[in-house]
């Protein structure tokens, strides 16, 4: 009887079907791993080196024939362009872990087309992945946006939104919108230019801070009331000094 058995054991074991299976789930788990590894590497990389360009920015590049872009560190950008952003993107962006669930329950009980995304979920997208709106990327966007939450400080991801974001055709960046639209650089902003400018995004083609339309000057008029807003209100905290 124990040799029977033992015979049928063999066999079982030698079972290609679940040879087969066992390999496939080793190496299964060894490229999530792997994946995992690479995401985790990629996100602390930029912890310490600035991002040099993105998909969509080497496109535009290419199309244009060059664009304008200079990195401006933080600490050289004015706090109420900083301020200024956040009220017009992402108003609760210090009180989040990189999804703003009140934002994404009112965008499905009104039933809304617009998005709710976080100034992170932007980040990731721009740095990382591609624009075109698809089921992958918006997958591949909810896995990275709390790793770059966890390595990134939040000012270290405003850094980055502010100086990769388009604010003009090929104008990309803080640095280079502040020359572009008003001829100062970015730690000399106004409350007023600063609110100008975040108030063309999210689609900077079809508006202008230099010349803002009736919607953008109202907008822009908005921004600055929430700027003020979030600073006394302590949601600038996570990113002031």
């Amino acid at each position: 009887m124990a040799r029977a058995a033992s015979k049928k054991t063999r066999r079982q074991d030698d079972n290609p079907w679940r040879i087969a299976r066992g390999y496939l789930r080793r190496w299964a788990w060894r490229a999530l791993l792997g994946f995992g590894g690479l995401i985790f590497a990629l996100v602390a990389l930029f912890t310490v080196v600035n991002p040099p360009t993105t998909l969509y920015m080497a496109a535009e590049k290419s199309r244009l024939d060059g664009i304008k872009h200079d990195w401006v560190d933080f600490s050289e950008i004015s706090p109420v362009m900083a301020r200024s952003v956040v009220a017009a993107e992402d108003a609760n962006f210090c009180q989040h872990w990189g999804f703003d669930m009140g934002a994404i329950r009112q965008v499905i009980e009104a039933g809304e087309s617009r998005g709710a995304s976080t100034i992170t979920q932007q980040v990731v997208k721009n740095i990382y992945l591609w624009p075109a709106r698809s089921w992958p990327r918006k997958a591949l966007e909810a896995l990275i946006t709390p790793v770059v939450e966890l390595v990134w400080t939040k000012k270290r991801i405003l850094e980055v939104y502010l100086n990769m974001v388009e604010f003009d055709e090929g104008v990309f960046g803080v640095g280079a919108a502040a020359r572009h639209y008003f001829g100062v650089e970015a730690s000399a902003l106004s409350a007023e230019q600063a609110a100008r400018l975040a108030a063309v995004l999210p689609a900077p083609k079809d508006r202008s801070a230099a010349k803002p339309s009736q919607f953008v000057a109202r907008r822009s008029a908005g921004i600055r009331d929430g700027a003020a807003t979030i600073l006394r209100d302590g949601r600038a905290m996570c990113f002031e000094d």
